[in-house]
């Protein structure tokens, strides 16, 4: 089978590079590893910035769709020690520029807005071979295959057609987060609902930290924040959900009941998911037939920048393919100098945010961080 714009992941910097593709009558196909929309939860919100993912949107013909998708009151935050004292506390007054969103919703608005059959899921990549000419063989895990005339790696962190274009793998960024969910929260855990009000929520101390926010529904959704080696983590056996809970919350010992009750509460198995990042300032050499984009390209820490970057990343590739018609290489080049700018550019703005949020001043460095205060007050 050969497809003319084969795209591996669909996330949602692959399903707007699709869905720009679309807009502009140019066929995709989108594979990914999931067996179903619904497989898995799609994290939490996501604060969408007017330059990159709104932009994004605005290129995909959806921003009237994310208007709708918008949570009221969400870019509300607090800063909290670990004894639950408040020691900032900003509102949302409707004003800001970066609403929130579910992520889940907007995968699902992104689905939505393509072709029927247009995502084909339960195909995991295990290979990608070049067969010279610019194409490039897709080996799944079920044993088929396709053969991809202009391929997009669109597949995150873990990417299969990263190897194709760079020798870089991810490295351990020495921060491990573990995933929780309360619900119903206003009744079952009011006291935590309390805690985290009515957006964000940064509970800190040196070396860990307690980041939750509220969902729509009374969910309340939680990162359990840990600075720990690679070791702390390589001996839990994820799958047992109890002692992974326990061991986190022995992290948190002492902290206030409405904090602890964010990860012992969960009413969902937590997730621990390891911070890894690329090399700083990854690029490649122009291959023909094959690119990537977002986490697959530039994975870095948390920062509130990988989506949308990754949405910014699927429009102007799709934008590139349009402007320059049977001339997919050219395209592919434009795309990878605006990116690799782009991805410089913010690694250049990066504030260190999710490292201070957890340093050994934490919390007083968050607020010096954002308020000026001193760091170790």
């Amino acid at each position: 089978m050969t497809t003319p714009v084969t795209i591996i992941g669909a996330g949602l910097g692959g399903l707007t590079l699709a869905r720009v593709l679309h807009v502009h009558g140019i066929p995709a196909t989108v594979y990914e590893a999931e067996p179903a929309p619904d497989a898995r939860r799609q994290g939490g919100l996501l604060d969408l910035h007017p330059h990159s993912g709104q932009a994004a949107l605005e290129a995909a013909g959806l921003i009237g769709e994310f208007h709708k998708l918008v949570l009221p009151g969400r870019e509300a935050y607090r800063v909290m020690d670990q004894a639950g004292n408040v020691l900032l506390d900003l509102s949302d007054d409707g004003t800001g520029e970066r609403p929130e969103v579910p992520r889940g919703a907007l995968r699902q608005t992104l689905l939505g807005s393509l072709p029927a059959g247009t995502v084909h899921w339960g195909r995991k990549v295990t290979a990608v071979r070049p067969l010279g000419g610019g194409r490039h063989q897709i080996d799944f895990a079920d044993g088929t295959t396709v053969v991809a005339d202009l391929l997009v790696g669109a597949d995150g962190a873990w990417s299969r057609v990263r190897p194709v274009l760079s020798k870089a793998t991810p490295e351990y960024f020495g921060v491990c987060s573990v995933e929780t969910f309360l619900f119903d929260a206003e009744t079952l855990h009011p006291a935590s609902a309390k805690a985290v009000g009515a957006g964000s929520l940064f509970a800190l101390a040196p070396g860990r930290g307690l980041l939750a926010h509220r969902e729509g529904g009374g969910t309340l959704h939680t990162y359990a924040q840990l600075k720990k080696a690679r070791d702390w983590f390589t001996d839990i056996d994820a799958t047992d959900a109890a002692a992974l809970t326990a061991r986190v919350a022995k992290e948190f010992d002492g902290w206030a009941p409405a904090l602890t009750a964010l990860i012992t509460g969960s009413v969902t198995p937590p997730a621990l998911r390891p911070i890894f990042t690329l090399p700083a300032g990854h690029r490649w050499d122009r291959v023909p037939g094959v690119t990537l984009l977002g986490d697959a390209a530039h994975l870095r820490a948390p920062n509130g920048e990988g989506a949308n970057l990754a949405m910014l990343d699927g429009a102007g590739l799709g934008r590139a393919l349009a402007a320059h018609p049977g001339d997919a290489d050219t395209a592919l080049a434009a795309h990878e100098q605006a990116m690799f700018a782009r991805a410089a550019a913010a690694e250049a703005d990066d504030d260190g945010f999710y490292t201070t949020m957890i340093d050994d001043h934490a919390p007083h460095s968050l607020l010096a961080l954002m308020t000026g205060a001193e760091p170790n007050a």
